[in-house]
């Protein structure tokens, strides 16, 4: 009994500090595109370390990486973008169909892609999302088209809910511009 005690009181301990506020990111509902033929498979996302966590990144005045206090992302940012792309075609209806490496899919293609930056940068005052993205015929490898996202909003700080919120604009913007281009593609 006292090592039960002693125990709780040990993981008592380790966790005094307050929980993180998690944020979210959202799928946009309205998408202009044409409609796609295919089937497509979206892979996660590839990510540097720093941004492969829930863990919200700031670009320091002098280009270093910080992460935002005492806030997080719902999952990895990585895990997170999949999900929100596949629900931006899903909501779009701009493909036949749409879903993971897995899920059972004979697809056409492939998209993949590579966060390349996904925070706030202290510097210019703005939310920055850029994600390259390249489609992948499925059974041939052979890489279709490839491109390169990027959007910028001015960002409202580098407060928890502020930052998360010009975050999620810049997000929704260049998902809108993933799901047109590989629409027109597919």
């Amino acid at each position: 009994m006292l090592r039960v005690a002693a125990l709780g009181l040990l993981l008592a301990g380790c966790a005094s500090g307050a929980a993180p506020t998690t944020y979210d990111l959202t799928a946009p509902r309205e998408i202009n595109a044409g409609r796609g033929r295919g089937l497509l498979v979206v892979a996660e996302p590839q990510a540097l370390q720093a941004f492969d966590s829930p863990r919200i990144v700031i670009t320091t005045q002098d280009g270093s990486i910080a992460y935002l206090p005492d806030a997080q992302w719902a999952d990895r940012l990585p895990k997170l973008l999949q999900v929100r792309l596949i629900q931006t075609f899903e909501n779009g209806q701009r493909i036949q169909a749409v879903g993971r490496p897995g899920d059972r899919l004979v697809p056409v293609a492939q998209l993949n892609s590579e966060i390349r930056r996904f925070g706030l940068d202290e510097r210019t005052g703005e939310a920055v999302v850029e994600v390259s993205v390249k489609i992948v015929n499925d059974r041939s490898g052979r890489i279709l088209a490839g491109q390169v996202f990027t959007q910028r909003v001015a960002g409202g700080g580098v407060s928890g809910a502020a930052a998360t919120a010009a975050l999620d604009v810049a997000n929704q913007a260049l998902l809108r511009d993933i799901v047109r281009w590989v629409s027109a593609r597919i």
